[in-house]
């Protein structure tokens, strides 16, 4: 569920910037991004403690570790690209 979430979060990011960028003010698709972003979080974490609960810990060994820096590389990635239309109001 996190990754549809995350794809998501991506697809609505850069409908953002593209119709940013295209002089309309979209700013809906900037907390629809940012929701999901949110969301991808929140499911990631009930996917680790769901794992956990059923004592996967290979499944946690495998995951966990690398997952958490894409999670929050994507999280900083998704709130400084849904940050490009308020710096692009500002200018005008």
């Amino acid at each position: 569920m996190w990754l549809l979430f995350g794809g998501g979060a991506v697809i609505f990011t850069f409908l953002n910037i593209v119709l940013t960028l295209g002089d309309r003010s979209p700013r809906i698709f900037g907390f629809i991004s940012l929701s999901l972003t949110a969301l991808t979080v929140c499911s990631f974490y009930s996917d680790g403690a769901r794992r956990l609960a059923e004592d996967d810990l290979s499944g946690l060994r495998e995951i966990m570790p690398i997952m958490s820096y894409v999670l929050w590389f994507c999280t900083i990635m998704s709130i400084l690209l849904n940050f490009i239309p308020f710096l692009k109001s500002k200018r005008k």
